[in-house]
């Protein structure tokens, strides 16, 4: 089976989704890839609020943007995602139309230092909670590194619990199914 890129898959899932004005959230905003793809489909007068418990990634990110002209677009905050709604203004609650995850640990950066379960299942409550009607979560999981694994399953039983009257929620693999293999989870909130 061919493998696909997963960061492509769902940047393809946004694009359909959303468009100049929008709101999104890039809860793991890491060396800051996907809060550039946010930034570009909302702008000129939407905006992405990114998070990262790491210095070294907002620093990162903050660079990345400086070359774009899209820094008016953009927020960053140093916290954990799962702190994420305090910081988003409350008139924007339920008015997010996508939010990303990327988990795991930071490319290049300190390995020992990776997203939490409990912080990662406590964002996505929040997540699921701000979102807007017609909105997406994406979220890559990687199993197969140290914490991985658990963080991978305590995500897709999360998933799997969410209400199917307000939530479809499907999964791509980058490769066949395996248990060690990244996936990409889609959390959909059609009603």
């Amino acid at each position: 089976m061919k493998r696909i890129s997963l960061v492509n898959t769902a940047h393809d899932l946004i694009k359909n989704i959303l468009h100049p004005g929008d709101i999104a959230i890039d809860a793991t905003v890491g060396n800051g890839h996907d809060t550039l793809f946010l930034a570009e489909q909302v702008a000129p007068s939407g905006h992405v609020y990114g998070f990262d418990i790491q210095r070294a990634a907002i620093d990162s990110t903050r660079e990345r943007f400086r070359q774009t002209g899209l820094s008016d677009c953009l927020t960053l905050i140093q916290i954990s995602h799962a702190d994420m709604a305090e910081k988003i203004p409350d008139q924007l609650h339920c008015n997010v139309k996508a939010i990303m995850f990327n988990l795991g640990y930071l490319p290049g950066g300190d390995k020992s230092v990776i997203t939490q379960t409990d912080s990662t299942l406590t964002a996505l409550t929040v997540a699921s909670r701000i979102l807007a009607v017609n909105g997406v979560i994406t979220l890559l999981a990687y199993p197969g590194h140290p914490g991985g694994d658990l963080e991978t399953d305590q995500v897709t039983n999360w998933c799997n619990q969410l209400d199917t009257r307000q939530f479809e929620v499907s999964t791509v693999y980058s490769t066949e199914h395996k248990d060690i293999a990244p996936r990409l989870l889609v959390i959909r909130k059609p009603y």
